[in-house]
Parts: structure tokens; sequence; C-alpha cells
């Protein structure tokens, strides 16, 4: 058997990773342990959340899965941070944990060119540090040009509850036993992470009386930029908010040490922003109570997922901190909570195409690349998706900048800074978040995807008619002036404006909005692009500032930084820099200048031996030879 691609995992990155590279034309095989495990969400069934949304949105933008799919699974949805400014504005959807992996598959097995078998892969095919395929457990070897790990958290995977400790992958899946150490062999780097799980509860136990409720939003969203919303947000379920309190501390406190972490079982490290609840604990004392959350995770079965709840406390301690809740003291525990461990690689050994520097042809996306949640493994499996693609077309890798996406912002910390712990994505992390936005991300992204030709011409014609639109509601900001009706109007809503001026002016100032403004007469242009433009006039000068600051950095980015450069010949850079250019090997100066030790005295070394020295060492060595 012999495939252009063979994507290994059927998580999140790796349906992402392979329906793109089938839509793409390419011959395509996804091998999976289980076919049922497709899509599945062993942690909370939500997708989006701060920052995460918007990497959803972008997915989107350049022709993944997640948000189309996301559209037609939740129960409910709305847009964190809505009263705060665009920069940090993010969609959440709670999703069925049914039928979203239903529906993935679904497509799946009707996108063309690929091929989904169950197997499990112990062994790489290399030759002269070169990807050839892989070696399943029965010893089949299947032959390909390109090869993705998606391996999530089943790499060598043990589960933790107390002194519990059980080889295997979520939900007690069957784990993968071999890769990891067959990875060592050929000289990439593992370590060892950790995350976890709360308790599922039955819904029947639960007194939802004693909690306070938490709805969807009133207003229709969509992760897609094409999809319209068929949800009504009247049906939406209901999810509800409840505290912990000095019980439940006493109880997690007083046993600390039962605990698989603070008993000394734990190896690996765990995620610092997603921590267990007993971790919360010895790191915030000063906190009398912290915020949980009991979301559904399905409208087929009862049970609910307790977020913020995640232990890895023996069984009969998890029930006496359940029942310590209000509204949870006769609760009944369906799903105990457990931490769970496994091997990643260390991401700095990864190109920003995200092919291994180590082995050529080879990609990885997800968590075995050091990340956490759904959405930053979906995100990575398009990428490496598109770029085996572009590779085997004999293109140039699909590389965002930071300024480009969140996506790029991931990749680029993972292969530049590295991570000890399981990263996860926050607006904090991205320099430019007034740019990344969540209303901008087709406009921000649908022109890569036409280079790549990871969408369809509908798609693309779709975004030009967007872009059109948002032209002309530009312009009639700027030519609509303000009437003496308007005035008027303005003015019973405590807005003096004393001459008449367009409206392009009047939305500078922060009272007045488009909804204001439409009171005096309706605005002809649909709700999304008004909505777009007038967070570009009312944020122009902020925007223009970041871009100036792009600019700056672009021209870094811009100068690149030869493959086989030699680091030692390059006098005056200090020693723990020419450790790190020499481990990263950075592509612009622009990365070289995010790698922490190299100061900037060091670029300036660099950029001068680029410019002088390079080029004459080569030319010398050329005629020698």
């Amino acid at each position: 058997m012999k495939y252009e691609i063979i994507v290994v995992g059927g998580g999140h990155a790796g349906i992402e990773a392979s329906h793109i590279s089938a839509k793409k034309g390419h011959k395509t095989l996804l091998i999976t342990m289980n076919k049922k495990n497709i899509g599945d969400m062993p942690c909370n069934p939500s997708i989006g959340g701060r920052a995460k949304g918007i990497i959803v949105r972008e997915i989107d933008a350049l022709g993944g899965l997640m948000g189309k799919v996301t559209d037609q699974s939740h129960f409910q949805i709305k847009m964190l941070n809505n009263s705060k400014g665009p920069a940090v504005r993010s969609l959440r959807a709670q999703v069925d944990k049914i039928t979203y992996p239903k529906k993935m598959l679904e497509i799946l097995n009707q996108t063309p060119n690929l091929t989904i078998l169950e197997g499990k892969v112990e062994d790489l095919i290399i030759e002269n540090n070169e990807v050839k395929g892989v070696i399943l457990e029965d010893q089949t070897k299947i032959t390909s040009e390109k090869v993705i790990l998606t391996t999530g958290t089943y790499l060598n995977a043990n589960i933790l509850i107390g002194d519990e400790n059980t080889k295997g992958g979520p939900h007690g899946e069957d784990r993968s036993n071999y890769l990891s150490e067959k990875l060592k062999t050929y000289g990439i780097k593992i370590q060892r992470l950790k995350t976890g799980t709360p308790q599922r509860i039955k819904a029947k136990t639960i007194d939802f009386t004693q909690m306070q409720e938490e709805k969807g939003d009133d207003e229709l969203w969509t992760f897609s930029c094409l999809d319209e919303a068929s949800y009504n947000p009247n049906d939406q379920q209901k999810c509800y908010l409840l505290y912990t309190n000095e019980k439940t501390h006493k109880i997690i406190l007083d046993n600390l040490e039962k605990s698989a972490m603070y008993g000394g079982y734990v190896t690996g490290v765990g995620p610092r922003y997603c921590p267990s609840i007993e971790d919360k604990l010895v790191r915030f004392k000063d906190k009398e109570r912290h915020q949980l959350f009991l979301e559904p995770e399905s409208l087929y079965y009862d049970e609910w997922y307790l977020q913020g709840f995640s232990t890895s406390m023996p069984k009969d301690i998890q029930e006496q901190m359940v029942h310590s809740l209000k509204g949870l003291e006769h609760a009944e525990i369906s799903k105990y909570a457990y931490a769970i461990e496994y091997d990643a690689i260390d991401p700095i050994q990864m190109q920003p195409s995200l092919e291994s520097k180590i082995i050529k042809n080879l990609y990885t996306a997800g968590q075995i690349n050091g990340t956490s949640g759904y959405e930053e493994a979906a995100g990575q499996g398009l990428i490496a998706g598109i770029n085996a693609s572009l590779s085997l077309e004999n293109h140039p890798p699909l590389i965002l900048k930071r300024s480009d996406a969140y996506i790029g912002v991931l990749i680029d910390d993972l292969v530049t800074k590295g991570t000890k712990e399981p990263y996860r994505m926050l607006t904090s992390r991205a320099e430019y978040r007034l740019i990344l936005r969540h209303d901008n991300a087709d406009l921000r992204l649908r022109e890569y995807a036409k280079e790549v030709g990871s969408i369809e011409e509908k798609e693309y014609l779709n975004y030009l008619e967007k872009k059109k639109q948002i032209e002309e509601c530009q312009k009639y900001f700027q030519t609509q002036k303000l009437t003496k009706e308007g005035k008027e109007i303005l003015s019973q809503n405590h807005i003096d404006i004393p001459k008449s001026t367009s409206y392009n002016n009047l939305l500078k100032r922060p009272e007045i909005t488009i909804s204001l403004l439409e009171q005096i007469k309706p605005i002809p242009y649909p709700k999304n692009i008004k909505e777009e433009v007038e967070i570009q006039i009312k944020y122009e000068g902020y925007i223009n500032k970041t871009y100036k600051e792009v600019e700056k950095m672009s021209k870094l980015e811009s100068k690149q930084i030869p493959k086989d450069i030699d680091y030692q010949k390059i006098k005056n850079l200090a020693s723990e820099a020419r450790q790190k250019l020499e481990q990263i090997r950075p592509i612009s100066l622009g990365q070289a200048s995010r790698i922490s030790g190299v100061n900037p005295n060091d670029l300036a070394v660099l950029n001068i031996y680029l410019k002088k020295e390079y080029n004459k060492e080569k030319g010398e060595n050329q005629l020698q030879n």
C-alpha cells in the first residue's frame, strides 16, 4: 500500500490534517486506533473560549472543518468579553459530545482521496533520515512520501487516580506503547507532560436550584464565515455556575498527599493555565472559593461535566469533594476525575512549517508538540496538512506570521521558545491582538487560503463580496452627513453635536454607535459589515499604530538566515546566543529576535555578518571548490 500522505491519529489535529491534504487532491491515509474515537472530546466538549475561539475562526478561514461542524453540533453558544474591546472578544460553544464526532466522521468518510484505517502505528520507515512510511503493530508496512504525527495524549500514556496507575489513553483506551521510544532512537527529544479531566455527574442527582443559571446569548453567532445560524436562541441548553467552599478546601488540603500529583506519582509537567483543583488551592491560598461550571456533555445522555474540578485524588476522596459542593450533596459520579501523563516531543525540533528538523518529510501537530486544547491541535493539524501538501506540489510552505493569525503566534512560540508544560493560547501571547480579531479572520487569511488552494472558489468569491461591501459601507459613512433631524435624535440621547459632520467622524466618538445612528435612519448594509466598519473607524488610531509596529518587525522577518549558516564562525556572539541560535536555527532575524538568550547586540552582530561576511565566505568556498 502506498500513499502520498499518512496521518497518524484521528483527533482534532489528525482530522484537519487528513481532510485538507485529501481536499487538495493528495492520496491520504488516516490511521486511528478506533474509528469511533475520531473527533473525540475526552475533556470538556466545548469549542472556543478566550483566544481559542479566534483560532477556530482562523481554521475556518483557511478551509478547515472545526468551525463548520461546531455550528452544526452546539447546544449553547456565547460571545465572551462582548462588553470589552474587540481584541479580546471570542466565541465559545458547548457542543454535543455525540453529534460532533459523528458529523466529523461523516465528512471524512465522504472526502475523496481519503482512506481511514484502524490500526496502531508502532514505528516509522526511515531511510537516510527521511521518513518513507509507517509500520503497524502487526508489522504491516505502509509507504508514503509524507507522514504527519498527531498522536494526542496516547504516546506511552498513563491514567493516574491517587496511587492507581493504569497504562492507557483517555477513557481507558489502548495506548501507543513503542512509538515514542522509536522516535528517541531517531534523535527526537521526548518530554513528559500531564493533563487531566474532572468528574462526570449524573444529571438526575444534581440539585440545579442551588446554582446560578448560565444561558447562551440571545444574539445569533457562527464560527464559520459562510454559515448562517440555524438555531433558536431560546432553545439553548443552560449551564450552571457554582463555587467551592471552606469544607471543599479542607477535604482537599487534609488529603493532599493522596493525590497522584502531590503524592509523588506524577512525573509529567501539568498545565499552568488549567491546573487541578488541588494545585489551585496550593498556588492560590488566599482564595476563599473557586469558580466551577456544570455543563452537559450531550443531549443524548445525562452526564454533566464539572469544569474546574480536575483532580487526581483517590475515588473515595473525590466522593467527599463533590458532595461538599452546594447542589451536589447527593450527586452520583458516573466517571471519576483522573490525570493523564503522556510523551510529547520538544517542539524546538520543528521548523515553522511543522516539518521535523531531524527527519525529513515528517510533520507533527497537536499535543505531541506540547500544546493543550482541541483548537490549538486543530490549527496545527491544518497547517501541517497544508504544508505537507505544498511540499508534494514543490511549493514553499505556508508560514503565518505573528501579525497574521493566532495560529502564527502559536506555532512561532512552539518552534522558537519551546514549552516545558502543556501550551495554551492566551490573548496576552499575541502582541498584535488588536488586528487578530474574531471579526476579521477571513479578511486576514482568505488570500493565503486561495494562494495555497485550501478553499473552494465559492468561499473566495464570498470573501471578495464581503470586502466589496466593507469598502462601500466605509464610503457611505464618509459621505453620509448628520441632518437636523439626526441632531435632535442625538440630543434626546444627551449628545450635543453643534454642526453637521460625517457619520465617519461621529463614530469616532465613544458614546456614538451604529445602533444609535440607525435610530436616525436604517443603514443599508448587513449587520456583520456594519460592525466591521464600526470597529475599523473607532479603533483606527490604535490599529494604524499596530500596523506600524508590524512594519518594523516585518523588516526583521524579511531578513532571511541561510540554512547552512555556521554560527561558530560569527565573532562577538555571546556564548548563550550562539548555543540557542545553533539549537533553534531561526529562519529570519525576526524569529531570532524572539529567542530567549539572544539580545539586541547579538542580533546586530548577526545582521552585520549576514550583510558582509556570509556572502564573502560563501563566494570563497565556491572558488575553492
